[in-house]
């Protein structure tokens, strides 16, 4: 079984059929612009995020706390290994 949807309508009035591409061309231009106004604030404020951590990065290089030397960060724990044995049912 295919599913069809029916042909759309369209007037023969050629004043309509004008009026709707140039109602189309608009919303499509709206859209557009809608896009690239959020993708420049996308933008701009991954530019202003980056250059705050690498002005913080900066600071704690030349301050001296960050003279000191680094010691990791080391997650203590003990571990035991387990052994899982599969029988096989017959």
């Amino acid at each position: 079984m295919r599913f069809s949807l029916p042909m759309p309508r369209r007037s023969r009035h050629p004043l309509v059929r004008a009026l709707s591409l140039i109602i189309g061309l608009a919303l499509v231009g709206v859209l557009m612009v809608f896009g690239l106004v959020v993708a420049g604030v996308l933008l701009v404020g991954g530019a202003l995020v980056f250059a705050v951590r690498q002005w913080s990065r900066t600071r704690a290089a030349v301050s001296p706390a960050g003279r000191r030397s680094h010691k990791p960060e080391v997650i203590e724990g003990e571990y035991v290994v387990l052994h899982q044995t599969r029988h096989a049912a017959r």
